[in-house]
Order: structure tokens, then sequence, then C-alpha cells
């Protein structure tokens, strides 16, 4: 009975190593999101709208393919 246990609990360990890592990055992505993302706005009362601070040279997608954020110029009005 222990040496059937001892085997099962070695052929887990990639698993559950597997399923760790999976949620540990969806978590930090998670948390990258909530704390960088121009969308969300923690502070209300210092600055509620905090996308309209952004410059069109601000990368704040996770990955950008084909775009070159320091040549970009800016095409909306400041308020």
């Amino acid at each position: 009975v222990f040496f059937i246990s001892l085997s099962l609990s070695l052929q887990l360990v990639p698993l559950i190593g597997f399923i760790s890592v999976g949620l540990g990055s969806a978590v930090l992505y998670l948390l990258r999101l909530a704390l960088y993302s121009p969308d969300v706005s923690w502070d209300r009362k210092n600055n509620p709208e905090p996308w309209n601070k952004l410059s069109p040279t601000d990368q704040y997608k996770f990955l950008a393919v084909s775009t070159d954020y320091k040549n970009l110029k800016k095409d909306r009005p400041s308020f």
C-alpha cells in the first residue's frame, strides 16, 4: 500500500508544479492589471481619470507587436 501511494504521489509532482505555475502567473497578471492599467482608478479623489494623463508614448498594453511607441504623436486634445 505504501509503494502504491508513493508512486502516485511522485506522478502527481509535475501536475502540481504546472498547476502552481499557471495559477501563479494568472495571479501576477491580475495584479499587474490592477496596479498598472490606466483603466483602473484606485484613488478617486486625487486622480479620478488616470487615462487622461497618459502621453502617446506611454506603453500600457502588455504586448505591443508592431507599434513603436517612441515615434507616436499626440492626436487628442489636452484637458
